[in-house]
């Protein structure tokens, strides 16, 4: 029953409800595109290695700048609904691209320039649950950010399965573009009639009297970018999972796009539940010893991936896969919001900072395990660099404290 406690919250208060169901569709939107993307650069679209990696750089680049962007002026001006309704309508514009007209130009303008204006969306929930949960008494807080996380992963366990049953009945993969259209659309609509109105919620959302300037100044720090950059490697891990995944059990003859969605929704759907379970452990261990912990776990699901794909053995890792990720993808980001705990929009763009590391890691891991030696290079690096990192965050943390 104690894991049941986390979803009360939620369900009684409007804007935790609004959050969650909010990031119950922005999972199904990222479980139905996500596993996909790469295969259809490659495969579909006929896009080569180092042009999809260059993609992904210029998407990130894109997508970290309009956050940071737009968690200052969310900051600034308190003006976090207009906002939220130009991330979601970014998302539903650049899902219609693809849905409506498919091509190599559809193609690179929706994935390198108006998807990745989205961006802030994912912060911009978590800014409004952090300011509407401390309404809430402050030993629940913890619970219900990682309730929250696991909304965006629950949608992994029932879409992955069923876009597997509909690859083996010969269903196109392009019809992935459609289903999003429709769920980015449900969003906008939920993000136009219930986001509460700037200016008249339930708790305080002052302005932060910063200039734009000094609010870069703020997250420029040495110790904040150190901290990003350490988790940029461990986000790196999972933005690469996702890249490779599909590319590597597509060199495969006997596995296939049913096989991705199979994998990763057994990953998602082992993940809900360990979320739901970590804050009896957060509290027990240190923050940054229980993110090494993770990121080792899942840094051997990504390095053993491509060299188990072709044998039974590759579903045995998804039990490290899902303990690692319940922790990689809930503690750095409630790490990062803590960092500068005043400032929600700012703390989003942290996150945004997080995933431009990330994602500028997975490229260039990406493209230089391609060009040397493969798939199973590239998963191998990144796996590396993830755990360098979080254990070099430990360290930081560890060394701060003593001094």
């Amino acid at each position: 029953m104690r894991l049941l406690t986390p979803f009360r919250p939620l369900i009684r208060d409007p804007a935790l409800a609004l959050a969650a169901g909010l990031l119950v569709l922005f999972g199904a939107h990222a479980a139905t595109l996500a596993p996909y993307v790469s295969a259809l650069a490659v495969t579909v679209f006929g896009l080569s290695n180092s042009a999809y990696s260059a993609l992904l750089v210029v998407a990130s680049v894109l997508s970290v700048a309009s956050s940071v962007g737009f968690g200052i002026l969310a900051d600034q001006r308190a003006n976090r609904r207009a906002i939220a309704l130009a991330c979601v309508g970014f998302l539903t514009a650049g899902t219609a691209l693809m849905a409506l007209g498919p091509s190599v130009p559809a193609f690179v303008l929706a994935h390198a320039l108006v998807l990745p204006l989205s961006g802030s969306l994912f912060g911009q929930l978590f800014a409004l649950a952090r300011l509407a949960a401390t309404t809430h008494p402050e030993a629940d807080r913890p619970a219900i950010l990682s309730t929250l996380r696991a909304a965006f992963a629950l949608p992994w366990v029932v879409v992955l399965p069923l876009w597997s049953l509909a690859f083996e009945a010969d269903v196109p993969l392009m019809r992935v573009y459609p289903v999003s259209l429709i769920v980015a659309a449900a969003m906008l609509a939920l993000v136009w009639a219930f986001w509460p109105r700037d200016g008249a919620t339930r708790w305080p959302d002052p302005k932060s009297g910063l200039s734009f300037r000094d609010s870069l100044r703020e997250m420029a720090e040495g110790r904040v970018l150190a901290r990003v950059l350490c988790l940029g490697t461990v986000h790196g891990s999972v933005t690469l999972y996702l890249v490779v995944i599909g590319l590597v059990f597509a060199t495969i003859p006997f596995r296939g796009a049913g096989d991705v969605a199979l994998y990763a929704g057994a990953v998602a759907g082992l993940e809900v539940p360990f979320m739901l379970a970590l804050p009896l452990v957060v509290g027990r261990i240190a923050r940054g010893k229980l993110i090494v912990i993770g990121t080792a776990l899942y840094a051997t699901h990504l390095a053993f991936l491509p060299v188990l794909a072709p044998t039974p053995f590759v579903w045995l890792l998804v039990l490290p896969a899902a303990l690692g990720g319940a922790v990689v993808l809930t503690q750095p980001m409630a790490y990062l919001q803590d960092l500068l705990a005043a400032r929600p929009g700012a703390g989003a763009s942290l996150m945004a900072l997080q995933k431009l590391a990330g994602d500028a890691i997975c490229a260039s891991v990406f493209a230089v395990g391609t060009a040397i030696a493969g798939y199973g290079l590239a998963a191998a690096l990144g796996a590396g660099l993830a755990l360098c990192g979080a254990t070099t965050l430990w360290l930081m943390d560890r060394h701060q404290t003593r001094a």
